[in-house]
């Protein structure tokens, strides 16, 4: 069965994006990059996005190779993946998913994670936003947690765990530190060992 993997950027207090959505809290670095792009572009073949996710890598990914000459060779790679891989849009206020390979889900969430769970196919990568995030955690769709936790303190913000319902047990799966004072933490799901 296909796995849905959470990879988001995440403050050391539970925030994923400032009061006003805003990230330039995070950590990048070329190093980071080369470390973690690489594994999930060979580990799934699907993203699962929402609207405002979407929409900032529509307006930014198939162009970037062409347009950012500070691209690592990772984020090179990865606007090809991006570009090629199936796009599972969840919204209710888009019209249409225009992007290659990009289909639109208004729908019932969890059953249409549940349906493509049974596909075949590579894992699938949830990037968020923070409210497709939180409404994935929330449903318990996420068989993996790849979090990148930041060195800084918001205080305030989108928290990434809000509203969930039930205790969810973790197990360690990875941990690795970066020059940069980021930490990357993989946890997966307990109950699917």
């Amino acid at each position: 069965m296909r796995k849905v993997i959470l990879a988001m950027q995440i403050s050391l207090d539970g925030f994923v994006g400032g009061p006003n959505g805003e990230m330039d809290w995070v950590t990048m670095s070329e190093e980071m990059d080369d470390s973690l792009l690489p594994e999930l572009m060979e580990r799934a073949d699907t993203c699962l996005i929402g609207r405002s996710l979407y929409l900032g890598f529509l307006s930014y990914w198939p162009t970037a190779p062409a347009t950012n000459p500070k691209l690592s060779k990772s984020e090179i790679k990865f606007s090809s993946w991006i570009e090629q891989a199936h796009k599972v849009v969840f919204s209710t206020t888009l019209d249409r998913a225009e992007w290659n390979n990009s289909r639109l889900v208004r729908g019932d969430v969890a059953a249409e994670v549940m349906r493509l769970k049974q596909q075949p196919g590579r894992d699938m990568i949830i990037f968020g936003g923070a409210r497709i995030a939180q409404e994935f955690v929330r449903l318990g769709l996420v068989d993996e947690y790849g979090l990148v936790v930041n060195p800084v303190i918001l205080g305030q913000g989108l928290p990434l765990f809000k509203d969930v319902p039930a205790r969810q047990k973790l197990k360690l799966a990875a941990c690795d530190a970066f020059k940069a004072g980021a930490v990357a933490l993989r946890y997966v799901s307990a109950e699917s060992q």
